[in-house]
């Protein structure tokens, strides 16, 4: 069956990239090829691909240093039957940081999962991040589709700016407007009242999370600088308000 003309295979796959906090995470044994599954934790790169920290002693490790295919299973975690919810298998290559990208990785990860900040200093860890090649998607009859990473990935070029300013507009964001975040959770978003906090920002959207629950607001137009971004989270917030 085809999906039906308002099922956004794409935006649904993002959403679930920028939400998620684990996943299962597929490599190849390295001498046999044989396939082996972890589960680990995650965060997303500004362009939605996966970010992971991980220990040279895993064996998860020793196998992506001798063959960097990978896969990701990725879902929703819904009540009742968790087939019933949406998932994804992410494919690709999982690289290690280079000294160029490591510092956006580790302030995404830990924005993320600040509990991981103890283990950025040992010696035996460090942070790759998952390149796509493709994705399949499963979120119910009929909406079973393939995506190549163009069709998922956020187009982060020309957003130097924005990137630049990220974290301290999220440390900004906290520290002043917790309010703005909380009203664009449970008004915009539908949530629950909870104490909602920003976790990264992005030319499509920023990611909220409150304990071990995430959200995704989605931008109604690309921003690419610190100037558009205030303004669209304003705007936002005023919309929000508008709810009451």
């Amino acid at each position: 069956m085809q999906p039906t003309p308002d099922f956004d295979a794409g935006r649904l796959t993002r959403s679930l990239l920028r939400r998620s906090r684990q996943g299962a995470l597929a490599t190849l044994m390295a001498g046999t090829g044989d396939p082996y599954c972890s589960l680990v934790n995650l965060a997303s790169h500004p362009d939605g691909s996966p970010i992971l920290l991980i220990s040279r002693l895993a064996l998860h490790t020793r196998n992506i240093l001798g063959d960097a295919r990978v896969s990701l299973m990725l879902d929703e975690r819904v009540d009742g039957d968790p087939l019933e919810g949406a998932r994804i298998m992410l494919a690709g290559r999982a690289e290690e940081a280079g000294a160029d990208q490591e510092e956006i990785l580790r302030q995404r990860y830990l924005n993320a999962h600040p509990s991981a900040e103890a283990f950025v200093k040992f010696k035996d860890f460090s942070f790759f991040r998952i390149r796509p090649t493709g994705a399949h998607l499963v979120a119910g009859f009929g909406r079973i589709v393939d995506l190549g990473p163009e069709q998922f990935l956020t187009d982060i070029s020309g957003a130097v700016a924005l990137l630049e300013a990220e974290q301290g507009a999220v440390e900004h964001m906290n520290a002043d407007h917790r309010d703005a975040i909380n009203l664009y959770a449970t008004r915009l978003l539908g949530a629950g009242a909870a104490d909602w906090s920003c976790t990264g920002c992005d030319p499509d959207g920023m990611d909220l999370r409150a304990g071990t629950a995430t959200l995704r607001l989605d931008f109604p137009e690309r921003v690419t600088g610190p100037g558009e971004l205030r303004k669209m989270l304003v705007r936002l917030a005023g919309q929000a308000r508008a709810k009451e």
